[in-house]
C-alpha cells in the first residue's frame, strides 16, 4: 500500500508539473509580447500578431501588388492598405529560388508611397521584400475609399484631440506590424529573418516600431529619429500651435523616445550632419536609448530622399543580421584623455579614420551647419587624434578595406 501511495504522490507531481508547463508556455515567436518599457503603447499587438486578411492585384508583374486589410478609421471597419512584393524567384521567374527566404519591411517617407522598385531591390538581393503605402493611397497614388489617414503634417500633428485610433501615427505603425505579419505567413519566407527599414518619416515609425514588434531580428532607421519636441524641423508645433496639454500628449503617444529604448534587436542608425529634419542632438538622444546591439553611419553630408541604393552600410548590415555575412566595422570605448581623443574599433582591418567636428549650435538651419574634418591616426583598430577644442559637437568614422564606414556616438562637449 505504502508502494502504491508513494507511486500515485509520483504520478501526480509530474502531471501537475506538466500542466504548469504547457499552461505557461511562453508565446511561440509569432507573437508580439508587449515591452515593459512601452506599456501604454496603444496597439493591440495580440491581433496585430495574425497575418491580415489579402488578396492579389496583380501576380504577373516581377513586382507584384496586393491589398490587405488595416485597423477600422472613421466609418470604416476595415481599411485596405496597398503594397508591392517582390521576391528573387519572381524577379528570375524561377519559383525554385524561394525557399526559406530572408525578407524585408520597407516603410517610405513623407510625401512617398509604396515603392515598386524598392521592394525590386532588395528582392534582387535574395531577400522577399514589402512595400507599403501608409497614405490610404493605392497604386496610381490617388486616395482609396477606405484608406487610412494621410500624411500631411496636419494630419499628423492636428489631429491630436481625435481618438488614437483615428491618428495617423497609430495606423503607420498598425500597417507596417501587419505588413510584417503578412511576409512571415508566405511559404517562401523563413519568418525568423525579417528586418526593417524606413526612410525619413519611415525612419520615425522605425524607431517606433523597432520598439513595438520584438519579431524583427534587424531594424534600421534612416534619418528619422525622436525627440522632435526638443529640436527638429517642427519644433513649431511644439513650441506655437500645440497647448502644453497637447504637446504632452503628442510626446506620450508618438514620439519615438517612448518606444526606441525597448527595441531588442541589432540597429543601425544613418543619417547626415546637415539633415534639414533630424538634427545630431535629437538623433544622438534618440540611438543613446537603444540598449541592444547598435551601430551607426554618420557622415556630414548625406542626401535626404527616397534614396534606395545607399549607403551601401545598409545592405552590409542587414546581410550580417540576416544572411550571417561579415559585420560592419563597430567603434567602441570612446573617451577623452589629456586633450587626447582615443577610440578602439571592432573590424578586419581599417585603412582610415577621421575625427568631424562643429562649432555650431545644435539649434539653426542643419543644412547650413559646418563641419571640419581631421584625419585621425590609426594604429590597427586604435584611432587617436586631439580633441576640438570648444566644439559643440564631434565624431569619429572608420572605414574597412571593403569601404564600409561607421562612426562613433555624437559627443557634445558643450551641452545646451
Amino acid at each position: 500500500m505504502k508502494r502504491n501511495a508513494v507511486l500515485l504522490f509520483i504520478y501526480t507531481f509530474i502531471c501537475a508539473v506538466l500542466f504548469v508547463i504547457f499552461i505557461q508556455a511562453p508565446p511561440c515567436e509569432d507573437t508580439i509580447e508587449r515591452a515593459e518599457t512601452s506599456p501604454a503603447a496603444p496597439w493591440d499587438l495580440e491581433v496585430l500578431s495574425e497575418p491580415p486578411e489579402f488578396q492579389w492585384i496583380d501576380q504577373t508583374s516581377k513586382t507584384r501588388s496586393l491589398i490587405y486589410m488595416g485597423p477600422p478609421y472613421q466609418d470604416h471597419k476595415q481599411t485596405r492598405v496597398f503594397a508591392y512584393y517582390s521576391t528573387p524567384g519572381i524577379l528570375k521567374g524561377d519559383p525554385s529560388l524561394d525557399a526559406g527566404l530572408p525578407a524585408m519591411v520597407l516603410v517610405h517617407g513623407g510625401g512617398g508611397r509604396a515603392f515598386e522598385e524598392w521592394a525590386a531591390l532588395w528582392a534582387g538581393r535574395g531577400y522577399a521584400a514589402i512595400a507599403m503605402d501608409l497614405a490610404g493611397c493605392g497604386m496610381d497614388g490617388k486616395r482609396l475609399p477606405d484608406g487610412g489617414p494621410d500624411q500631411s503634417d496636419q494630419t499628423k500633428f492636428g489631429n491630436i484631440d481625435q481618438p488614437m485610433t483615428e491618428q495617423w501615427t497609430y495606423h503607420a505603425v498598425a500597417n507596417v506590424i501587419l505588413a510584417h505579419s503578412l511576409i512571415r505567413s508566405f511559404a517562401e519566407v523563413d519568418g525568423g529573418r525579417v528586418g526593417l527599414t524606413g526612410i525619413s518619416w519611415g525612419g520615425y515609425l522605425t524607431c517606433i516600431t523597432a520598439g513595438v514588434d520584438n519579431r524583427f531580428k534587424a531594424a534600421a532607421p534612416v534619418y528619422g529619429c525622436g525627440f522632435l519636441h526638443e529640436n527638429s524641423v517642427w519644433l513649431d508645433w511644439f513650441e506655437k500651435r500645440f497647448t502644453p496639454d497637447q504637446a504632452k500628449k503628442w510626446i506620450r503617444l508618438w514620439d519615438p523616445s517612448m518606444y526606441a529604448g525597448s527595441a531588442v534587436m541589432p540597429m543601425l542608425f544613418i543619417n547626415g550632419g546637415r539633415d534639414f529634419a533630424y538634427p545630431p542632438d535629437s538623433h544622438s538622444k534618440t540611438y543613446g536609448l537603444v540598449r541592444s546591439e547598435k551601430n551607426l553611419y554618420y557622415v556630414p553630408d548625406l542626401n535626404h530622399g527616397h534614396i534606395f541604393d545607399r549607403p551601401n552600410e545598409l545592405e552590409i548590415f542587414i546581410d550580417s543580421q540576416l544572411k550571417g555575412g561579415e559585420p560592419l566595422p563597430r567603434i567602441t570605448a570612446v573617451h577623452v584623455d589629456q586633450g587626447m581623443v582615443r577610440a578602439k574599433a571592432a573590424a578586419r582591418k581599417l585603412t582610415s579614420a577621421v575625427l568631424y567636428f562643429t562649432y555650431d549650435p545644435m539649434r539653426m538651419d542643419h543644412r547650413k551647419r559646418t563641419w571640419t574634418e581631421q584625419e585621425a591616426q590609426l594604429d590597427e583598430n586604435v584611432i587617436q587624434c586631439e580633441e576640438p577644442k570648444e566644439a559643440a559637437a564631434w565624431f569619429l568614422t572608420a572605414t574597412d578595406d571593403r569601404g564600409a564606414t561607421v562612426a562613433s556616438e555624437l559627443q557634445f562637449p558643450k551641452a545646451e
